[in-house]
């Protein structure tokens, strides 16, 4: 049980510090280097809006949790809901593990 709330509480750490950094990224859209064309963060933009805090659920998944956890930062979800709903997938995800590789029924 400590194992699981440990990786729980470690990833939701992980995914505030990107929800962190997304809240301060835009500030940064028009340099050289920002990783985003202005058309590209425009479509995730929309893409968020159209399906709101709901995707949160989705961020224990890899390659788009990430990404996900970042997107809800730019677009200042507030960070109450974000800890909640990232938090309960998150467990929800390693508890499904731990049932999968310890067998418990």
């Amino acid at each position: 049980m400590a194992l699981l709330l440990a990786a729980t509480l470690g990833n939701v750490a992980g995914s505030t510090l990107n929800w962190w950094l997304g809240r301060h990224l835009e500030r940064f859209r028009e340099r050289r280097w920002f990783p985003l064309t202005p058309e590209r963060l425009v479509r995730i933009q929309g893409a968020y809006r159209r399906y709101g805090w709901w995707s949160l659920l989705l961020s224990w998944t890899p390659v788009i949790g990430d990404p996900l956890t970042l997107v809800a930062g730019v677009m200042r979800e507030p960070l109450w809901r974000f800890l909640l709903v990232v938090t309960l997938a998150k467990a929800i995800r390693y508890g499904v593990v731990a049932w999968l590789a310890l067998g418990w029924s």
